[in-house]
């Protein structure tokens, strides 16, 4: 299946569950999805494909919308099909014979109306030149958490109004900072030292930062509630993990059976947040970060004393986990599908979380906690040419683009927005951040990451 095609199958499935939660009140889900299918097949056999989720959501939603909302030029413009257009002669005979004046003006409204109805009713034609700006494509690689902003439909419409389409591919960040990006308009790794790493190798002074996300630990309300009781996890209105206490469970080799008067848990595996393969994702990277500013006695790792003694700490939170995926979105995906019982506890973005919420995936018992301390992951664009720092730009300053970010759960340079989206969808998240650390500079990271990519071997 062709990339172009799997895009718009996501798009169009993202657009049936939007439809279905907007009209539920008035149209059962199997005639919103017929509706969607009818407008989907008149556009079969064109090729150019991007822009047909959008016209589908817009035929759909003048066909779902009561007639009394619709506006009378669309009501119009909606007319019925040739078959059933008005019989020009007969509406010509509405009008005297001997009212020359009369006729002339009728047969021009009636002229005007048919070709209102041709163009509306074939919106799979292509556009003309005069109509619509020819499209800049814009290449880039992504970190996997984005994905779903860029292939949003709104998101495509809002860059096509600014003349780009963006063609996205997803990547973990580390893997980002070491592709070949020779054809490629920009790079949007998932942290600054990533970032850093791409400005160096291709000599880029300039970097967007038009979001970003704290990380979270992702679980459930029964495992909340044994880590509560062990005092790693402390309750509240945004319930925090305190990282210190976690360490000292993990360096005994505690399993989840281990811990007292455990009935709805008790597995004998070790007890671990899951994440992602260091060696490749920002998430694991960033858990990293956060580990060995604990392990340190709450400083920044610096310097190869600081390094050598970390490292014995941090590594067995990675090498006793197994298998790892490459990006944040394997592991999260899992979480919302799988349950506790192979993720109770799992490294995201927070953005992860509050677009699940946006999108109705979360479950009553599924729970956010914050690390503390945490790390804030900035989402950086590295342009590569001058495509891709229209692109940046347009994320970093667009109203309607930073209004959609903060739909994906991201953090905007407007905080009333992601406050508004939060509290529209029930997340408690803390309105500032405030538990937060700087993660290693870029080369101590590095050295860090050897070290865990050498306990693994």
């Amino acid at each position: 299946m062709a990339v172009d095609t799997v895009r718009e199958e996501q798009a169009i499935r993202r657009l049936t569950d939007s439809l279905v939660e907007n009209y539920t009140e008035t149209h059962s889900a199997e005639q919103i999805q017929t509706a969607i299918g009818s407008a989907r097949q008149r556009f079969d056999g064109r090729p150019v494909r991007e822009f047909v989720p959008i016209l589908v959501e817009r035929i759909v939603r003048r066909e779902l919308e009561p007639e009394s909302e619709v506006a009378p030029a669309e009501r119009v413009a909606t007319a019925p099909a040739t078959s059933e257009r008005p019989d020009l002669t007969a509406r010509l005979r509405q009008f005297p014979l001997n009212n020359k004046l009369a006729l002339l003006g009728g047969a021009l409204a009636v002229v005007a109306l048919l070709v209102v109805v041709l163009v509306v009713r074939q919106p799979d034609s292509a556009p003309s030149a005069a109509s619509a700006p020819a499209l800049t494509t814009v290449h880039g690689v992504v970190g996997s958490e984005k994905m779903a902003f860029f292939e949003d439909p709104r998101v495509v419409e809002a860059l096509a109004r600014h003349g780009l389409k963006a063609e996205v591919e997803p990547a973990g960040s580390r893997q980002i900072a070491s592709i070949d990006l020779a054809n490629h308009s920009f790079a949007f790794p998932s942290s600054a030292p990533a970032a850093e790493r791409i400005q160096r190798a291709h000599n880029v002074a300039t970097k967007y930062t038009p979001f970003a996300s704290p990380m979270a630990i992702a679980t459930f309300r029964p495992i909340a509630d044994l880590l509560t009781a062990a005092g790693v996890v402390r309750p509240g209105p945004v319930p925090t993990f305190d990282m210190g206490r976690y360490l000292e469970l993990v360096g005994r080799n505690t399993e989840w059976a281990h811990l007292p008067d455990n009935t709805t848990y008790p597995v004998r595996k070790n007890i671990l947040v899951s994440t992602t393969d260091p060696r490749t994702s920002n998430s694991a990277a960033m858990y990293l970060a956060i580990a060995g500013f604990v392990a340190n006695d709450r400083a920044v790792v610096q310097g190869a004393d600081a390094e050598k003694r970390v490292l014995p700490i941090v590594s067995r939170l990675f090498t006793g986990q197994g298998y790892a995926e490459n990006s944040s979105a394997g592991p999260f995906q899992e979480y919302l599908t799988a349950g506790m019982g192979p993720t109770p506890l799992v490294m995201i973005y927070e953005a992860q979380f509050v677009e699940a919420a946006v999108q109705g995936q979360l479950k009553p018992d599924m729970v956010l906690t914050y690390p503390s301390p945490t790390v804030l992951s900035t989402h950086t664009l590295v342009p590569l040419d001058e495509s891709g720092d229209r692109l940046g730009r347009l994320l970093s300053t667009d109203p309607e683009l930073q209004r959609l970010a903060a739909e994906h759960g991201f953090r905007t340079g407007d905080a009333a927005q992601f406050a508004q989206v939060t509290a529209e969808n029930k997340v408690s998240v803390p309105a500032n951040m405030i538990d937060v650390v700087d993660a290693p500079t870029f080369e101590t990271m590095e050295h860090l990451l050897d070290g865990v990519t050498q306990s693994y071997n």
